[in-house]
């Protein structure tokens, strides 16, 4: 009995020393993973150590492939873009031509038809004008040289001087004066010499949209309801072909042409109107940015510093800023009150104020600008 007891007290004995040990092998080898994650972490920070070094620096790092791709795809698929608006637009026009204005001129009244053809000829004008300006005028860039500009800071990619509101745009590879954004239905840059022409592209497009839209309210409704009916009448006429029945006529169809002209009708309210909701909010986005003298990108910047001045007790004002009447007037290039007619309401290729490389006080500005900080 004795011996059973002192074999299994050995027997313990040599369990808890066993156990003793692997505790001290795993306490080993877990001390010496933490020291090796320790000298890879400290490693590490010497090699990729930087003072402003954050979050968003780390971030932007590791969407810099995405970047890279949206650049290209977006500078390659400006070209389809372009391409898209034009042959929408175009087949817009077509049908307003071909199936409308025969319709227009054998129902509505003399004076109907007048104000149909002279406001739509005048928006289809503008229209035009402004899309293929803004396309072909280039948005204005900064000159290379370091002595023709002063108090300027110096663009990261470039390496070039980069006047006051100037940035550079991935897409184009070019620092862009007064850069709004890239805009790739115009595969170009919204900048300084062609903003206006933007804008205005954008108010008429809407304009025009609205127009059709609402004009060609009632024939979408009868169009529509001739199409349900169309689909009606095959069904009928297939179900009569399958009944082989000597005492039953299958119903008149449509022809070609009427089917063609309905379903034209709904296309072509159908695509302003969506037209109209999504680039109806573009524009007036851009127009209030206009009223408060900023850029799309300027805003972001003008919030944060905004932001930052709240904190410590200041007011944040735009330096660009002249009051929202005379942003406009400064926008449009409106100096005395006919150019109202013949800058904003007709087609004029005059340039904006300016060069872009420095923000004078314009002749049509009525009032001094506000100081940039007030406490």
């Amino acid at each position: 009995m004795r011996s059973r007891q002192r074999m299994f007290a050995a027997v313990m004995r040599l369990l808890l020393k066993c156990l003793r040990l692997g505790r001290r092998r795993r306490f080993r080898l877990v001390r010496q993973a933490e020291q090796l994650w320790h000298y890879g972490h400290l490693c590490l920070r010497s090699l990729l150590y930087n003072s402003f070094t954050n979050g968003d620096v780390v971030l932007d790092s590791l969407f810099e492939p995405v970047y890279w791709l949206v650049d290209h795809v977006t500078r390659w698929f400006g070209v389809v873009f372009v391409a898209l608006v034009i042959g929408l637009t175009s087949s817009i026009v077509a049908i307003v031509y071909i199936c409308l204005l025969p319709l227009i001129l054998q129902t509505y009244t003399p004076a109907w038809i007048c104000w149909h053809l002279a406001y739509g000829h005048w928006n289809l004008i503008m229209i035009v004008f402004h899309y293929y300006m803004a396309i072909t005028t280039s948005p204005g860039h900064p000159p290379q040289a370091k002595n023709d500009l002063t108090g300027v800071s110096i663009c990261r990619k470039c390496i070039a001087p980069k006047p006051a509101r100037t940035h550079h745009c991935s897409i184009c590879n070019r620092c862009v004066l007064k850069m709004d954004h890239h805009c790739p239905w115009l595969n170009n840059c919204v900048g300084h010499y062609n903003h206006r022409y933007f804008f205005s592209f954008c108010l008429f497009m809407t304009m025009g949209c609205i127009y059709c839209s609402i004009s060609g309210w009632e024939m979408f409704r009868d169009a529509y309801a001739a199409i349900e009916r169309m689909k009606l009448l095959e069904k009928e006429r297939l179900q009569v072909a399958a009944n082989q029945t000597y005492y039953q006529t299958p119903p008149p169809t449509f022809s070609f042409r009427q089917r063609a002209f309905h379903k034209s009708v709904v296309y072509l309210w159908v695509l302003c109107s969506s037209v109209a909701l999504a680039l109806g909010a573009l524009t007036l986005w851009h127009a209030a940015l206009i009223t408060r003298g900023e850029t799309s990108i300027e805003r972001h910047i003008n919030r944060k510093e905004r932001q930052r001045l709240q904190k410590k007790g200041k007011v944040f004002r735009n330096p660009y800023s002249y009051g929202s009447w005379d942003n406009w007037k400064v926008f449009l290039g409106v100096d005395v009150p006919r150019h109202w007619l013949t800058r904003v309401l007709l087609p004029s290729p005059h340039l904006p104020h300016g060069t872009g490389l420095s923000w004078d006080l314009p002749p049509c500005v009525t009032e001094q600008r506000a100081p940039l900080l007030a406490i």
